[in-house]
């Protein structure tokens, strides 16, 4: 089993796991400057599951054309992360939905 493509994967998780609590580098200069910037960690967030998304589609269609060196379990191991990132990433949304809507129902 290549030990490479997991810890590619765990360190794409443990990424996006700092970046939503606010522990990734930019959040810090943020913080220091008075806040961290929620749109640019959400749009970097976004950006992430994408470009996560992309890579296993490109893995995936290397695998169907015979062009890459990649095993069937890389692939699949990198198409299971992008969807876990992605109902993550949805699961966010909702989350975020969800507040608007409370902080739009309360009365002043």
């Amino acid at each position: 089993m290549d030990t490479q493509g997991m810890e590619k994967m765990l360190s794409i998780m443990r990424s996006t796991a700092a970046q939503a609590s606010g522990a990734a580098p930019e959040a810090e200069k943020n913080a220091a400057a008075g806040g961290v910037d929620f749109a640019k960690v959400l749009k970097n967030s976004i950006d992430q599951v994408n470009q996560t998304q992309k890579h296993a589609n490109k893995m995936a269609e290397d695998l169907v054309a015979g062009t890459g060196n990649q095993n069937l379990h890389e692939v699949m191991a990198a198409l299971q992360t992008a969807s876990i990132s992605f109902q993550e990433m949805v699961q966010v949304r909702n989350r975020l939905v969800s507040a608007y809507q409370d902080v739009m129902n309360m009365q002043a």
